[in-house]
């Protein structure tokens, strides 16, 4: 790959510190060596903290409100009321409302849902949304993944006498809105220790106390109701697809619905993905999911209705699942082709950028696709190790952006900042520490990206903008196994628990042209000869080298072989 000044700035591979005692401690109670060792870095400090089953969950008692909304929706339930979900269009509000919706009707609830157009309606509950719903005579509507700052769509709701129950996890802004209930951990008062849930674990919170409510009223036994756990795997590729840090909790929702997926035990809807993506169920990981699954469902709430991608998750029937994920896969393609387009665009403007030593990369083109930018943001910020807002063109003179941000500036906040600093310049704004989203009026975009980048600047350490990759050390050379691959592959890793990425001194022993844009090399690496392989990159490397690489495995005629995958190098020191 040829050198210029659009490239990424220089990488450090840095291994991470280990913590000994930890490490010991995990490995007396029997956990593999490997495992304590990057358990204890993960910040894991004894055996009590790796256990992840469906009993060391955090109870519904413990998120606040939850309760409350049991009796509300149970209330509506034995009053035959109509209740209306309105989802989110990105997997995750998918996800939640599949769940809301396969659990409530299995509780005898008469549900719907809608999905409010992103190109016209924009996010969450708002008052147009509200007016449109008006002909299906909601008499309760529950938000999922979104409602947090819907003050005025819940307050219209409201003024329609529609009680509105808000299940949520996004960071809630000055007001909260005058529902009838709210259920979201980062809500002021909730002491919930799982602060990281994704809106899909919200709900399938609020499920597990609702079934606990109708069991306390006779409708079930002690024990009876609906097996809840069926929907784990939805729970599971809605928190990782949104990447959320998987605190303990989180590697628990993940881990249950990774073993169901593996067992065969999965909604036609999450086998037809599986299928649409060329992945084997049987041995799903997290990747799977984030780089197979949650594009293809993703690419419906981007370029046209989540609608389809929610029928999918829902479908009962396999024939009908698989026709609806291959739309998905045509959709997923197409997103493909717009994001390459906006990314050449984009890399064409990157010279000034850099130029300028600017903290922050804010662009916009009038042709760009609006449920591409945050992917394009995305992209940008990886590449730039820079926070990154991407815009396109919004209704009425307007402009909607996707940001994403690097470790050490929470996005939300810095735009709460900007909203202060220059009253009325957005819209509205909301996200998280890592993602976020922006309106603005169009002909405001260059004081936008001036405030932005000067308040970014006061809050971010300049160290944080410097290129690292933390890697986990040397892997020992009785571990450069497909065994061992195996059992990596086999744990739950992610936002929060990184993948293990470990790294080493190599001598390159060959290397050549794979598919005219990867590198495949023969290395020696702790003394042994392995096989690696770099993707996207024709860059060729020199004789020494310091790499940064996962353990994979090559199959080929029947054969698994371990095999590096190089995700960084650079050259070793003489």
């Amino acid at each position: 790959m040829s050198t210029g000044s659009t490239d990424s700035p220089p990488r450090l591979i840095r291994a991470r510190s280990g913590a000994f005692a930890a490490e010991l401690a995990l490995r007396e109670a029997g956990i593999h060596p490997l495992l304590a060792r990057l358990y204890a870095s993960r910040g894991l400090r004894g055996p009590e903290e790796t256990g992840l089953t469906l009993e060391d969950l955090l109870r519904p008692s413990e998120l606040l409100h939850c309760d409350r909304a049991a009796v509300l929706l149970a209330n509506a339930i034995a009053a035959g009321s109509r209740l209306l979900i309105v989802a989110d269009y990105d997997c995750d509000g998918a996800t939640a409302c599949a769940v809301g919706l396969q659990a409530l009707r299995s509780m005898g609830a008469r549900v719907d849902y809608v999905v409010p157009d992103r190109f016209t309606l924009g996010y969450g509950l708002s008052p147009e949304l509200v007016e449109q719903c008006l002909s299906l005579q909601p008499e309760l509507i529950i938000t999922v993944d979104n409602g947090i700052a819907s003050v005025e769509g819940v307050a219209c709701a409201r003024r329609h006498g529609i009680a509105t129950l808000v299940t949520d996890h996004h960071l809630p802004g000055d007001q909260l809105p005058d529902a009838a209930c709210i259920v979201n951990p980062n809500q002021p008062g909730c002491t919930f220790a799982s602060k990281a849930i994704a809106g899909v674990g919200v709900m399938f919170y609020v499920m597990l106390a609702l079934r606990a409510e109708l069991r306390r009223r006779g409708r079930y036994g002690p024990t009876g109701g609906p097996n809840l756990a069926e929907l784990l795997p939805l729970v599971a590729l809605g928190t990782v697809a949104d990447v959320v840090p998987l605190d303990r909790n989180n590697r628990i929702l993940v881990s249950e619905g990774l073993a169901r997926i593996r067992s065969g035990r999965m909604p036609p809807g999450v086998r037809a993905l599986f299928a649409a993506a060329g992945r084997d169920p049987r041995r799903a990981t997290t990747m799977d999911i984030g780089f197979g699954l949650a594009p293809r469902l993703n690419a419906a709430g981007r370029l046209t209705d989540m609608s389809v991608g929610i029928e999918t998750l829902i479908h009962a029937d396999e024939t009908g699942a698989l026709e609806l994920a291959r739309r998905l896969d045509q959709l997923n393609t197409e997103r493909r082709s717009i994001q390459a387009s906006m990314s050449e665009q984009a890399t064409a403007m990157l010279p000034r950028v850099i130029d300028a030593g600017k903290t922050t990369v804010t662009l916009f083109d009038p042709a760009w696709h609006q449920g591409v930018v945050g992917i394009l943001a995305g992209r940008i910020k990886d590449q730039l190790n820079r926070p990154a807002f991407i815009f396109a063109t919004g209704e009425a003179g307007t402009l909607r952006g996707s940001g994403r941000s690097i470790a050490g500036l929470h996005l939300r906040d810095c735009l709460d900042l900007v909203s202060k600093a220059a009253p009325g310049l957005l819209h509205r704004f909301g996200g998280h520490a890592a993602a976020a989203g922006a309106t603005l009026a169009a002909d405001r975009l260059d004081e936008f990206r001036q405030l932005f980048d000067a308040i970014a600047a006061r809050m971010i350490d300049p160290a944080a903008l410097e290129r690292e990759i933390v890697t986990d050390g040397p892997l020992e050379a009785s571990y450069l196994t497909p065994a061992c691959a195996q059992l990596l592959d086999a744990q739950v890793w992610g936002q929060g628990f990184a993948p293990p990425i470990f790294s080493d001194r190599c001598r390159v022993i060959s290397q050549k042209l794979v598919a005219g844009k990867h590198t495949r090399l023969q290395l020696e690496v702790a003394g042994c000869p392995m096989e690696a392989i770099r993707f996207n990159s024709i860059e060729a490397a020199p004789a020494q080298i310091n790499a940064a690489f996962r353990l994979g495995i090559n199959e080929y005629n029947g054969l698994a072989r371990a095999q590096l995958v190089i995700e960084a190098w650079e050259p070793a020191a003489a």
